[in-house]
């Protein structure tokens, strides 16, 4: 049996669907990602608006959780739904359901951010192929970090995600400390460890260019990334790219598996989520387990 095949569900058919969301939003008035109590977060706001639209509580999985202040235009999250659920989005208009859940979702989180609508949009609604899974499916994420390193770069129309480094940068010696990181390797130094999760990752993208503005942007792409990994990274490379620290320093902070009190985070501010790729065709659920094999 093909468990990758686009779903193709029947009105009255009593099943399951999975949805996909595709969407985007400005981190800077949120909490972080993840449900927090008494705190605005992203997910927060999102499933109190599919409850308000679904009447019942719906909790989604996300590609890739997001600390306080960073951005995203590449996320991706799954719930599922009921398929009587699914075919009532429309009210009997005769409308797609995924163009009716996209209306009406714009609408509930409008509402609900008040004065902060449009800090978070949804871009697409989809019914997911089976064996997809937002989190465990996906192949890589990739996030961008824009740095501005000296006062006549400083555009106070970009601020709000552009670091603002006071001393100049060289590229040469970024990518040079860069390159030494890549593969897979054990990142402990780079992380925030958590109870029961690896800190082995494969890093496949760490690099920096300038931009005809001048601005310097950070690619950095991992099969996925633990906790503070990607500002840890490019915290300690602003060492190097400020000739403090030697690029082969980088590796040796590698090799050392620890945190200590050279190990500092960027600003958030800056971090955008890009994009999170996923496999095609029969690729989709063997990923999902390999991914939950190698976590476990």
């Amino acid at each position: 049996m093909n468990l990758q095949k686009p779903a193709a569900p029947v009105e009255g058919g009593g099943g399951f669907l999975r949805i996909r969301l595709d969407l985007a939003y400005d981190g800077g008035p949120f909490s972080g990602w993840a449900v927090q109590p008494g705190l605005r977060t992203v997910q927060g706001v999102l499933e109190e608006a599919l409850e308000l639209l679904i009447r019942r509580p719906v909790r989604v999985t996300v590609a890739g959780r997001t600390d306080a202040g960073v951005h995203a235009r590449g996320q991706v999250v799954h719930l599922d739904l009921a398929e009587a659920e699914w075919f009532g989005l429309n009210r009997g208009a005769g409308l797609d359901p995924a163009v009716a859940l996209l209306r009406r979702l714009r609408g509930a989180l409008s509402r609900g951010l008040g004065d902060l609508a449009g800090a978070i949009q949804v871009h697409r609604v989809s019914v997911a192929p089976e064996g997809f899974d937002a989190r465990f499916s996906a192949l890589w994420r990739r996030y961008s970090y824009r740095i501005a390193d000296g006062p006549a770069l400083w555009d106070p129309l970009g601020r709000s995600t552009t670091l603002w480094h006071k001393e100049p940068l060289d590229t040469g010696l970024l990518n040079a400390g860069a390159g030494l990181l890549l593969g897979l390797q054990d990142f402990r130094s780079y992380c925030k460890p958590r109870e029961g999760s690896t800190t082995i990752r494969d890093l496949q993208r760490f690099e920096f260019s300038r931009g005809a503005d001048g601005v310097i942007v950070t690619t950095v792409q991992a099969d996925a990334f633990c906790h503070n990994m990607v500002r840890s990274l490019v915290g300690s490379a602003l060492y190097v790219g400020a000739g403090r620290e030697a690029p082969e320093w980088l590796h040796e902070r590698l090799l050392a598996r620890q945190r200590d009190a050279r190990s500092v985070l960027a600003a958030p501010h800056p971090l955008v989520l890009e994009e999170v790729a996923y496999p095609s065709g029969t690729g989709l659920l063997a990923r999902a387990e390999l991914t939950r094999a190698r976590r476990a």
